[in-house]
């Protein structure tokens, strides 16, 4: 397929225009199959050591205390009165809060508790096999234990990045760098199935039997979303994209530059697993745009992308690439940036729902509508090919 001129991002699948009525979601026994397949959780290899699991609940607004007594058990070296706290407010889906006693923070525990319900859109025993099989791959910092609501791991030292930074080509080449070393992760010589058509099922029936009464005038009817959800499923699994080891949530803040050694590493594992390459990459192409300001006008540009994906393929094989190569991931990316959108739309719908952060999640999913409007029907259509 020839690779569409430059032109601005796709469209999310809502808003292509009419086609031809298609055959409801057949989930049912497929997707329980997915699930037994293994696709909740790779097996990795053999964990060093059991985590430490302590019988404590955070009260999730008022974490200090909570995070205190875990400090104890971890730190009991450290006197009360010097341990010092600071507050991660970036984050939409859980709340984090630091723990530390000298000033550099050389020796510094992150107690992370879970927010209101994201047991809905979290499988939080995966999510401890994914930080330990990262760990176990040098992608990960240590995991100190677990709580009855939360986890407490190591302070990655460096800067989180902003969107003003990924499109940087020095840090870009290193995020494209990390990706590929994650992605080359599996166990056994085999790979389950991709996690995607399962979660977002998952999330649509959530949306469908405990959220639909509630939506706005300005969502799309269930029955449109699960049209859509058909749809996608049936296209893009045709795209023969490989299934890795993905980290499905790469949001700037979720990158860490360490500027003394020189490299990213990337953090909070929650949706990690094996997904499509092609989502991976188009998830984070997507989060060019930013978060709580999206602003699509920054989703890179052809060549931008073009380049990211040479540096990441090249990584990837060990080689120099063609540009066939590149221009084939290049058509894959951006149809699977399609699923991104929808797959965060569903999930801001569930978080608005439930969550106690104080954040705008409807915000959030109106600003890919706004992308909609930005883009050429004519780009979509070349794009997304009969």
């Amino acid at each position: 397929m020839a690779v569409p001129p430059p032109a601005p991002p796709p469209r999310s699948p809502a808003h292509l225009g009419r086609r031809a009525p298609r055959a409801r979601c057949s989930w049912g026994m497929e997707e329980k199959a997915a699930a037994s397949a293994g696709c909740r959780a790779p097996p990795g290899p053999p964990r060093a050591g059991a985590v430490p699991c302590f019988g404590i609940s955070v009260d999730q607004d008022d974490i200090l205390p909570g995070a205190l007594r875990l400090i104890r058990e971890l730190r009991p070296h450290w006197k009360p009165e010097q341990v010092r706290t600071k507050r991660f407010t970036d984050g939409i889906t859980n709340k984090l809060v630091a723990c530390y006693v000298e000033e550099d923070m050389q020796d510094c525990v992150l107690v992370r508790v879970y927010g209101e319900r994201t047991e809905l859109l979290v499988d939080r025993e995966n999510e401890v096999r994914n930080f330990q099989l990262l760990r176990a791959h040098g992608c990960a910092p240590k995991l100190y234990c677990t709580f009855q609501n939360g986890l407490c791991y190591e302070y990655m030292r460096g800067m989180a990045l902003g969107p003003e930074h990924i499109r940087e080509p020095r840090l870009f080449r290193l995020i494209a760098l990390e990706m590929a070393k994650i992605h080359t992760i599996h166990a056994n010589g085999s790979l389950p199935r991709p996690t995607l058509w399962h979660k977002m099922h998952n999330y649509f029936t959530l949306v469908k039997n405990e959220i639909n009464p509630s939506l706005s005038a300005d969502v799309p009817k269930v029955e449109v979303l699960e049209q859509e959800l058909a749809w996608l499923k049936e296209h893009l699994s045709q795209l023969d994209s490989p299934v890795v080891f993905c980290h499905n949530d790469l949001l700037c803040k979720n990158i860490i530059y360490d500027s003394a050694k020189g490299h990213v590493r990337f953090i909070d594992y929650e949706y990690a697993g094996y997904n499509y390459q092609a989502f991976d990459i188009g998830n984070h192409f997507n989060e060019f745009a930013g978060v709580s300001e999206v602003d699509y006008c920054l989703y890179p540009a052809q060549e931008t992308q073009q380049q990211w994906l040479r540096y990441y393929l090249q990584a990837q094989k060990g080689r120099a690439v063609t540009p066939r190569e590149v221009e084939r991931l290049y058509v894959q990316v951006n149809k699977f940036a399609l699923a991104s959108h929808f797959f965060w739309a569903l999930w801001a719908l569930i978080q608005d729902q439930f969550s106690t952060i104080d954040f705008d999640f409807l915000r959030s999913t109106s600003g890919a509508e706004g992308r909609n409007n930005q883009c050429e029907g004519s780009f979509v259509s070349r794009l997304l090919g009969p």
